[in-house]
């Protein structure tokens, strides 16, 4: 029976879990002002300790692959790349929307992750679950909220938002999205390992892993570094 460790740093949460087929063995998330390179890996050996999964015993590890923080995100890849290449297991890219979609597996309504990416943009996508399997219906990117509202209102499905530009947005989006709409509560509307590690499982069951040298994060769009000096220009 397969193990996953799922390791989560996108965002201003950070989350780490190991999961197994049948249930999660242990999860720690937390949303401190600590920064992700002092935290995961003291997390990591906690739910190690709490779950009674040795390291040696995992058969992979799920990471998010982004978007996100671009901090965040090269600190979950260093420390994931770090651990894949110890202990010689392949690692799975799990993108971060995905991860949030899974929030809430298979709702009844097309899922619309928001994430806040400055300057009223978001990294966003839409996907729909159908048999329980995972579909795209818009890919990846980064767009600002009202092209996002306005693509929402003309596809015309039932949606329901999960993430942090959705806490941000949400007396916009409740004011200018006509269609049914609902907001994933509290416990559902921020990243998770748990949730990461479960769409990483299917992946894993599918074959598609990557080896640790191989892996980039997916950042969507340039750095704010990179922004200032081109509008620099």
């Amino acid at each position: 029976m397969a193990k996953i460790l799922g390791i989560e740093s996108s965002g201003r949460m950070a989350s780490v879990a190991i999961i197994s087929e049948e249930e999660v063995l242990a999860e720690i998330s937390m949303n401190t002002k600590l920064t992700h390179s002092e935290t995961l890996l003291p997390m990591i050996d906690e739910v190690v300790k709490k779950s009674g999964c040795a390291l040696e015993e995992l058969d992979t590890i799920a990471i998010a692959e982004g978007p996100g923080s671009f901090t965040g995100l090269r600190i979950g890849a260093s420390t994931a790349k770090g651990l894949g290449l110890a202990l010689d297991i392949p690692l799975i890219a799990v993108s971060t929307l995905e991860g949030l979609a899974y929030n809430v597996w298979s709702a009844d309504a097309n899922v619309v992750p928001l994430m806040d990416a400055r300057r009223s943009q978001v990294y966003t996508a839409e996907y729909a679950f159908q048999g329980g399997k995972l579909q795209t219906v818009v890919e990846p990117k980064a767009e600002d909220i009202q092209v996002v509202i306005d693509r929402i209102n003309a596809g015309a499905k039932p949606v329901i938002f999960v993430g942090d530009g959705a806490s941000l947005f949400r007396e916009k989006l409740e004011a200018e999205v006509y269609v049914q709409k609902n907001f994933a509560p509290a416990a559902m509307n921020r990243q998770r390992a748990a949730a990461l590690a479960s769409r990483g499982l299917e992946l894993f069951l599918e074959g598609r892993t990557v080896y640790s040298d191989d892996f980039v994060p997916v950042y969507l769009r340039k750095s704010q570094a990179e922004r200032m000096r081109e509008e620099g220009k």
